[in-house]
């Protein structure tokens, strides 16, 4: 077979590793990682680099480990030149990153290419730009525009003069023009709604009274009902006697079972809600109450009992039922019937018919009041509302007055030309201001002066107290001696009780029991 030919590459190239230790050393200037090269622009353009792919692969460059730097402060920071941060800005904004820069080939960085590619004619092309595409309409004006609209407004206006008066120089009386005569006012009255009121109430009140009137002047004729028949011939209005069934009088039993009492119609609702429950027998009220006897009982009698007031109520009990059975029986008397033959009607009462009569109360008084004063009210209105309404034209005495003439100035002719001016005088406020000073500052001394004297007053008093009481205190601190008390004298009596007699102690235990 062919030899393989084998791909010449370069030697490796060792470089030295970067530790970031060194950089902490203080002799060692550090030089900046992103240090600008100058490269020639010219030779760089014909440039033309290969594709990755292309491109042969050269021997392994080693490369120093990237190992994360600390945060304590280098020497470079600390010796370093100020530099404002304006500035800083500047230059990071003006200074182009490095992986823009393209490489030298001097440098000996990055893997170097096998061909040379040759350099080709570059076609110039013009850059499509969008910036022709905007277009901005200009709304305001620039500063030559509007000095020129000016200037012609200026050039348009044209000043004219008006002729010169020469009655002015001949010192004649200049009369004013005659005003034009107005026409006279003519009052219009006022329209008001309260009026329209007030005249439907007085038509309606007109009404009312020529309808009273006319029911006033009709004549009233009686005309008299023709009398009921049925009256003649029959009794009208009286209801038809009711024959009544004869009353059988029967003896009262009190021992009929029949004899039940009804129920009323609040028991029948009663008992269709409750549930059916048997009753117990009635009992006969005919038969006295006897009460069964209780069985006698043989109780084993403890003490702390009750037995003897038990018996006593059982005694009184017995009393009580024997009184019961001793009273008679009550015998049953029937009333007599009534005698039909006759009846009596009772008398109808005629009752007076009920006079209505009106309510006296006192919103109606109040009403009544409130009522007149605001007619008066009213009527005072309307008539100042009258008064105001009649127009009085005063005299004209204008006509009678003397017109007005201007006064003739005595300057001359080369003074009123040039303007000169009489000078007047002229007050200051700053004078102002100080007598108005002088007169507060003399108002302020009095004021003090006053309070002095009134402080020298007190003062005055204070002392005067203070030297009275002093002098009470000296006079109390006087000593004075107390006479001596005299006291009954003491008398000493013998006394009644006999002499001790002593005895000798027994200490001994032999005669102890």
């Amino acid at each position: 077979g062919q030899p393989v030919k084998r791909t010449v590459g370069q030697v490796t190239k060792p470089i030295d590793f970067h530790f970031c230790t060194e950089n902490r050393i203080k002799h060692v200037e550090s030089q900046p990682e992103n240090e600008y090269k100058e490269l020639d622009f010219a030779a760089v353009l014909r440039k033309h680099h290969p594709p990755p792919g292309q491109m042969p692969k050269g021997p392994t460059m080693p490369k120093p480990f990237n190992l994360s730097q600390g945060n304590k402060r280098k020497l470079e920071e600390t010796t370093s030149e100020y530099v404002p941060l304006a500035e800083q800005v500047e230059a990071f904004q003006k200074r182009t990153p490095s992986r823009y820069h393209l490489r030298s080939r001097k440098s000996g960085e990055g893997p170097v290419p096998g061909k040379l590619v040759k350099a080709r004619l570059t076609n110039p092309k013009t850059p499509v730009l969008l910036t022709k595409q905007r277009f901005r309409p200009v709304t305001c004006k620039t500063t030559a525009e509007l000095e020129a609209e000016e200037m012609e407004k200026i050039q348009q206006y044209k000043f004219k003069a008006q002729e010169l008066d020469y009655k002015i120089f001949e010192g004649g009386p200049l009369l004013p023009k005659k005003p034009p005569v107005k026409e006279l006012t003519q009052p219009v009255g006022f329209e008001l709604e309260i009026e329209k009121r007030i005249q439907e109430r007085e038509s309606k009140k007109q009404q009312e009274r020529e309808s009273k009137q006319q029911q006033e002047e009709e004549h009233f004729e009686f005309h008299s009902r023709p009398c009921p028949r049925k009256i003649l011939e029959d009794v009208v209005g009286v209801p038809e006697k009711k024959v009544l069934p004869v009353t059988v009088p029967k003896s009262p039993v009190f021992t009929l079972k029949s004899r039940t009492r009804m129920p009323g119609r609040g028991e029948e609702k009663e008992q269709e809600v409750v549930p059916v429950v048997k009753a117990n027998h009635m009992p006969h009220y005919g038969v006295p109450f006897k009460p069964k006897m209780p069985e006698q009982r043989h109780v084993e009698v403890c003490p702390f009992s009750f037995d003897a007031r038990d018996r006593e109520r059982q005694i009184q009990k017995e009393k009580k039922i024997e009184e019961l059975q001793k009273e008679e029986v009550p015998k049953f008397k029937a009333l007599p019937l009534p005698y039909f033959d006759h009846v009596k009607l009772p008398e109808k009462k005629v009752k007076n018919p009920t006079q209505p009569e009106p309510f006296n109360l006192q919103i109606d008084e109040r009403g009544a009041a409130k009522l007149q004063s605001w007619k008066q009210q009213l009527k005072e209105d309307m008539k100042r509302q009258k008064d105001a309404a009649c127009f009085k034209a005063r005299p004209n005495t204008v006509v009678y007055q003397e017109p007005f003439v201007p006064k003739k100035e005595n300057k001359l002719l080369s003074e009123s030309l040039s303007g000169s001016i009489v000078p007047e005088s002229f007050e200051l406020a700053t004078e102002k201001r100080a007598k108005e000073r002088q007169e507060f500052e003399k108002r302020l001394a009095d004021i003090e002066a006053i309070r002095e004297r009134h402080q020298e007053q007190v003062r005055q008093r204070q002392e005067e107290r203070e030297k009275e009481e002093v002098a009470k205190l000296r006079q109390e601190l006087v000593h004075k001696a107390n006479p001596i008390r005299k006291y009954r004298s003491v008398e000493v009596k013998p006394s009644d009780q006999p002499l001790t007699i002593p005895k000798s102690p027994s200490f001994s235990d032999r005669f102890r029991c």
